[in-house]
């Protein structure tokens, strides 16, 4: 895969278009990618490119097959009821609309089929476009229906929308003539378009009903739905370009529409409608819709309707069948007649007197409402559904109270960052409304917007670094939040800034930085779960060292990503301390220990599998820990009695060989005393002075260092002795060959073997021991003997840990004489000169 592809295999589309989306032809080659630029595009067998495609290749292609289109950070594709069907990596796309990924393979009708590619646009700036409004101007304003004003798209044209189900109850004939999915205006490439989406009246420009193609919307023209009722002239305005952003929900439109009258009875269009509704089907649910047959075939008919008297409302219609009901078709008596009529009033009282009463909790709020009396009418619809569980109408008005008294409030303390303040004013919210469960739902959302809100600003706005460990599960929780019902949220907020529409601003950016979440989301979090991978692969692998070069690849390619400088620090202490264990070097092993301090999980984990199994326990550190400070303070005796007493335990081994070596330490120290000033004490004292080590054996350098210095000179000649040596052993090493795998996996051990051993056995031994002594004596070695003394330790090291990886092959007794024969990985000698 190329970088590019790797880099965006998780990606998603987003609304404002970061990605290219491009199908790339599985089926047919020949075809060519297409490049998708628009939030919606059309398949179909007449549309823009298939229609120039050979027959043979949309042969299974319906007129109007199928749709993909973007919305809110996530790609989808919506099958329209197309005869053969449409299907997502083999999985058929039905009633809903399925969401496409990086890679997915996409095909209709079982012949022509894609791959669907998201491509980053690189560094080229942002597309500019133009933001419009459509006006829609009722042509016969005599029927009463009124202006639509349109800014933001998709608008959705539906029997059930508000814009048309309030003339129900003048015009219901009219209202079922549209289809609950009738049509929707949307944009494409900028401009304007209408589709009908299958209703059963259809949808008419300049007088000529659409079949399966979308179609511009041009000032001017006139456009109807339905029938003679709804047409309307377009009005089409364009403002100033605008770069592309979240587009706001506002009435900017509204401002600039032309002269559409009384601007209170006109419909502002002031929230999107989700192309998720308007592309999902579902049969189950769907009325059906009376068929005019009165459909104009040119749009001068509507004119018809002009002199049409307004039908009788239902409740004239009510009145007039119960007065006949009551009243009887056959009077006998005008007595009987005169009570007929007198019954009939006593009954329309006592319903009116009812309703009236009932409707008395609900007529309190609105004065309420009315009076701008918002938290007092919060409280009493509280009241009131206690006793009113079921009354729907009175929660909403609840809500509505609910968000005109707190809501102003707690936005701007959100616009303060006051984020705990804000907080606590939501809790206020919750308490008030907390038996009205229609209020709950939004109030959710509004906790929502709080904590990303709070998240974004905590680390320091929606571009600041991703904090490896930090970011990544409040990150996939806001963003999972709103993925699990996009249109859910949509309706909640739309609703929320119909109520206060001052939050729109803050519903705008609130989206605004979802969008930064969900591409961090899909680039970076990616990023993170592949690093993570690939440390965990090579920590259990055992190749800790491989990181090094991961973590440097993972910095040049995400500059983002933030906490790679605590994983190197962890690397580096994990090394030392692996490093040490594996030699079984206490002493070392602890000095590390007592500073080591992970700061990141990976590494966390490491410490815990490596102190139960390669690490002392607590009591033989403790053992340790007494019989060292014993040593080094001069108590030999103490100290020797220490490590006799840890003889047993897995330890015991490390234990035995320090007491070995602290003896010989003691008693070459002892010699050392009866020497002074004879002809061999010169090189008694050289020799047991390099064979010490700066830490472990701090009493003994502090007793012998006020003789050495006397002999500084010769010291430095022989601690270069040593090093010339060290280095033409190390260099008869390299000629022989380093010892091989055959070598390491004999079941014996061979004179090869035990040759190559002693020379990188005693080249290590002489390298430091002469690098011990320019340490001891604070004088500078040339670089030349560094390098040299970690060469020998790197390839020392390597040996021992390849025969340790022979544990499940070799014999314990000859695996253990092996190692003895390789020497100490750390250096230090086990035994003295």
């Amino acid at each position: 895969m190329a970088p590019d592809h790797a880099l965006i295999a998780k990606m998603r589309a987003t609304i404002d278009q970061d990605l290219n989306i491009v199908l790339t032809p599985i089926s047919h080659p020949e075809l060519g990618e297409i490049c998708i630029e628009d939030n919606l595009f059309a398949i179909g067998r007449t549309e823009s490119p298939f229609e120039s495609y050979d027959q043979d290749a949309i042969a299974e292609l319906s007129r109007r097959h199928a749709r993909i289109f973007s919305e809110y950070g996530t790609l989808y594709i919506a099958d329209l009821e197309s005869k053969n069907g449409t299907t997502v990596n083999g999985v058929s796309v039905q009633q809903k609309p399925r969401v496409l990924r990086h890679g997915d393979e996409i095909s209709f009708g079982g012949r022509l089929s894609y791959r669907v590619q998201l491509r980053a646009r690189g560094n080229a700036p942002q597309r500019v476009t133009k933001r419009l409004s459509v006006t829609l101007s009722p042509e016969h304003s005599e029927l009463g229906v009124q202006p639509i004003v349109i800014d933001n798209f998709p608008f959705l044209i539906s029997k059930s929308d508000e814009a048309f189900s309030r003339y129900r109850d003048d015009y219901p004939h009219q209202v079922n003539y549209l289809s609950r999915r009738h049509a929707h205006i949307f944009l494409k490439g900028g401009a304007p378009f209408v589709e009908d989406l299958g209703s059963v009246n259809g949808t008419f420009v300049a007088g000529q009903r659409l079949e399966e193609h979308a179609v511009p919307l041009k000032d001017g023209e006139m456009l109807a739905f339905g029938g003679h009722h709804f047409v309307y002239r377009i009005g089409v305005q364009n403002e100033p370009p605008i770069e592309r952003t979240l587009t706001k929900l506002s009435l900017a439109a509204a401002r600039t529409a032309p002269d559409i009258g009384d601007s209170d009875k006109t419909t502002f269009v002031a929230a999107a409608d989700s192309f998720l509704n308007i592309f999902c089907i579902d049969n189950a649910i769907r009325p059906d819709d009376e068929v005019n047959n009165e459909v104009p075939t040119q749009a001068g008919d509507a004119a018809k309707d002009g002199e049409k008297r307004r039908e009788r409302g239902r409740i004239s219609i009510f009145l007039s069948e119960l007065t006949g009901a009551l009243g009887g078709a056959e009077r006998k008596t005008l007595k009987r007649a005169s009570w007929g009529a007198a019954s009939l009033a006593a009954a329309l009282g006592m319903v009116v007197l009812m309703l009236y009463l009932k409707g008395e909790p609900e007529r309190e709020v609105k004065n309420l409402l009315a009076s701008g009396e918002y938290a007092q009418a919060a409280v009493a619809v509280g009241k009131y559904i206690e006793s009113h569980p079921d009354n729907t109408e009175l929660k909403a008005l609840g809500t509505e109270a609910l968000l005109k008294a707190y809501l102003p409030k707690w936005l701007s303390l959100l616009e303060a960052r006051e984020f705990d303040n804000a907080a606590a004013a939501l809790g206020v919210m919750k308490e008030v409304g907390a038996r009205n469960d229609d209020s709950q739902p939004l109030l959710s959302e509004l906790e929502w917007i709080g904590n990303l809100e709070k998240f974004v600003m905590s680390r320091g706005g929606v571009n600041a670094p991703i904090r490896m460990y930090v970011d990544e599960e409040k990150t996939r929780t806001l963003v999972k939040y709103w993925d699990e019902d996009v249109k859910g949220h949509q309706r909640a907020l739309a609703r929320i800034s119909s109520y206060v529409p001052e939050f729109k601003d803050s519903y705008a950016e609130a989206l605004s930085h979802l969008r930064k979440l969900q591409s961090d989301d899909a680039v970076y979090l990616a990023a993170i779960e592949r690093l993570k991978e690939a440390i965990g692969a090579e920590l259990s692998a055992d190749r800790p060292e491989n990181l090094k070069a991961v973590l440097k690849e993972y910095a040049e390619k995400y500059p983002r990503l933030a906490g790679l400088e605590a994983l190197r620090d962890d690397l580096q202490q994990y090394m030392e301390l692996r490093g040490e264990a594996r030699a079984r070097n206490l002493g070392p092993l602890l000095a590390v220990l007592a500073k080591v301090r992970f700061s990141t999980p990976p590494f966390q984990e490491q410490l815990r599998k490596l102190s139960s199994s390669q690490l002392p326990s607590a009591d033989t550190v403790r053992q340790y820990e007494a019989v060292a400070k014993a040593w080094r303070e001069g108590n030999t005796k103490e100290a020797l009695a220490g490590l006799q007493k840890m003889a047993s335990g897995p330890w015991a081994d490390v234990a035995a060989r320090q007491l070995e070596h602290k003896k010989s330490v003691a008693e070459q120290f002892k010699a050392l005393q009866p020497a002074r000033g004879t002809k061999g004490y010169e090189d008694l004292l050289l020799a047991f002075y390099g064979s010490l080590n700066p830490d472990d054996d701090a009493y003994f350098v502090r007793a012998t260092e006020g003789d050495v210095a006397v002999y500084k000179g010769k010291a430095l000649s022989r601690a270069q002795e040593l090093l010339n040596r060290a280095q033409a052993l190390w260099r008869q090493y390299q000629q022989n060959g380093a010892i091989a795998g055959e070598q390491r996996l004999e079941s014996g051990i061979s004179s090869g073997f035990r040759a190559q051993a002693r020379l990188l056995s005693e080249a290590q031994s002489g390298a430091t021991q002469g690098m011990q002594i320019y340490r001891l004596l604070k004088a500078d070695a040339a670089a030349q003997w560094a390098k040299l003394q970690d060469e020998i330790n790197a390839e020392t090291e390597l040996q021992r840990r390849s025969l340790q990886e022979l544990s499940m092959v070799l014999e314990p007794g000859l695996l253990k004489a092996k190692l003895a024969l390789i020497g100490d990985q750390s250096g230090e000698r086990r035994s003295t000169p």
